[in-house]
């Protein structure tokens, strides 16, 4: 099954982000690799594709996992989660509707 796994970063999270996100990108990688990724971005802080020091306010990846609980554990030990990247962390499923 599909599952929505969205962080919300703590204030200026940039400082935080920067130092973790090869890591992070590699779990990411590995997801896509095993053909269990949708989709991945960070929310920028900003309305720009590049929001400069401004930073992130967030990110969103929507993947199949096993279960609710494997969608929460790889969430939990995702870098950017460890890191205090993220003040809060959402999961739950998802149903993919469109595009077909």
């Amino acid at each position: 099954m599909l599952y929505a796994i969205n962080g919300e970063d703590v204030a200026d999270s940039l400082e935080k982000r920067m130092p973790v996100r090869p890591a992070h990108l590699e779990r990411i990688n590995a997801l896509q690799e095993e053909g269990r990724l949708i989709l991945a971005g960070p929310y920028p802080a900003i309305d720009s594709p590049d929001p400069g020091p401004a930073g992130f306010s967030g990110s969103l990846i929507v993947a199949e996992f096993e279960s609710l609980e494997a969608a929460r554990q790889w969430a939990e030990a995702d870098p950017y989660a460890t890191a205090g990247v993220y003040a809060k962390l959402t999961v739950k499923p998802f149903k993919k509707i469109m595009p077909a």
